[in-house]
């Protein structure tokens, strides 16, 4: 099987020491295997992303010496593909209507922050059936009839050097982390999670290259995938980059752009250095 491995940002702001990191380390695991690094854009925040920011990213990798088949995916360009999982989703009875915290469903739909999975939904809108949707309703998963539907728990591989090894789903661990996660809503936006492991499954990506604070995320994905019918790529989870006060990076943090070191004179090899690579 041929390694394939992609690096996947929202184009929501600039990249930063974090995103240069979990490029370089991705290209180099393909590089290094005779595999493919792949660009993909998950600008399913149809609000907040930005074209100038897809430029952007696009001139930080290549500065970085990072090269990558053209044209990159753009998940605007897929949504009926992400629809059509969540319909099959519904058509196994697993999902449900909420029109719980407009606020909260809307923070699932887009890619996460660490800590940032809200705990277990308490099942408000659980008794709801599918012909009772309503606009601007969610769709959410029913977990316990998502596990109850499979004859065996799936499983998953982590090659990072954080959480090493075979991983089985534990469905209490997912019940009291997950719970009935928002998978988007009929209008056909889908959350982020599921649009991401599709996408993984689209581009054939044998190990998906991310940052320790996404791997909560990993066991439902799986789930989902297994749910639809695919086998799940493996999984390497990295450490973070952090500032000085032990906080993850964000894009917000323009100090540490990699655009601003490149106009403060740094070379792509100080990049690397600086995030020890």
């Amino acid at each position: 099987m041929i390694f394939r491995t992609r690096f996947a940002p929202s184009p929501t702001g600039p990249l930063h020491l974090g995103h240069a990191y979990s490029a370089i380390l991705a290209h180099d695991r393909a590089k290094a295997q005779g595999g493919t690094f792949l660009l993909r854009i998950e600008d399913t925040d149809l609000e907040r992303s930005k074209d100038k920011w897809i430029a952007a990213i696009a001139d930080d990798l290549r500065w970085l010496c990072l090269t990558w088949p053209e044209p990159p995916l753009r998940q605007s360009d897929h949504l009926p593909r992400y629809q059509k999982a969540v319909d099959q989703l519904a058509h196994m009875d697993l999902l449900y209507p909420c029109s719980c915290s407009r606020t909260d469903i809307r923070a699932a739909l887009s890619a996460p922050q660490e800590g940032a999975i809200p705990g277990p939904y308490p099942g408000t809108c659980r008794h709801r059936p599918l012909s009772d949707h309503k606009p601007g309703d969610a769709l959410r998963l029913d977990l316990s009839a998502a596990l109850d539907h499979l004859p065996t728990l799936p499983s998953f591989t982590d090659t990072g050097p954080i959480h090493p090894g075979h991983h089985s789903l534990d469905p209490t661990h997912l019940i009291e982390t997950s719970g009935d996660v928002v998978i988007g809503r009929k209008e056909g936006i889908t959350a982020y999670f599921l649009a991401s492991a599709l996408d993984d499954i689209y581009e054939n990506i044998t190990e998906v290259i991310r940052g320790e604070d996404l791997f909560d995320f990993t066991p439902i994905q799986v789930l989902l995938l297994t749910l639809l019918g695919h086998r799940p790529p493996d999984y390497h989870h990295h450490r973070l980059i952090r500032d000085e006060h032990g906080k993850r990076l964000a894009k917000r943090d323009d100090a540490r752009a990699i655009a601003k070191y490149r106009a403060d004179g740094l070379s792509p090899q100080d990049i690397r250095q600086m995030i020890g690579l």
